[in-house]
């Protein structure tokens, strides 16, 4: 799966193979958190989603993301306070990094995190199902505003 087509059609058949409806707002929803790069919350994805599809309620977006975190198609990354956000594009455990200024997220592309986590597996004799690994810092744009 190289492209955001593919990984729209990919969530899509993952939801039709489970059985659930495919209506155009559930494929707005599916649609935004396979193609974006801002690892959106709830609020935003309802915002988009309304532009075209008014009618659609809060409770429909938060149904549809929880049922594609239930089926591993998204991950949920929750930071304290900050609202949950999540990733749709690469639902698989990877780093992030986040601006405490802006709350931008990007994925950062760590070669080392794959002999990190063969690392901690001998060292400790776990068995790594899963990881999370978050930065956080300031962007260069907010550097940039802030002097």
């Amino acid at each position: 799966m190289s492209t955001c087509t593919s990984r729209l059609d990919y969530m899509i058949e993952r939801l039709k193979e489970k059985g659930f409806r495919i209506t155009p707002q559930r494929v707005a929803i599916v649609e935004i958190l396979a193609n974006s790069c801002e690892h959106p919350g709830v609020d935003q994805i309802y915002r988009e989603v309304t532009k075209n599809f008014p009618t659609t309620s809060l409770a429909t977006v938060y149904k549809t993301v929880t049922l594609l975190k239930e089926l591993g198609e998204v991950m949920e990354m929750g930071f304290g306070d900050e609202s949950n956000r999540y990733d749709g594009k690469n639902p698989h455990p990877h780093p992030h990094i986040m601006c405490v200024a802006c709350k931008s997220i990007i994925d950062p592309d760590l070669s080392s995190l794959n002999e990190m986590s063969k690392e901690l597996s001998e060292e400790t004799g776990y068995k790594i199902v899963s990881h999370r690994l978050d930065f956080f810092g300031v962007c260069p744009d907010c550097q940039n505003i802030s002097g």
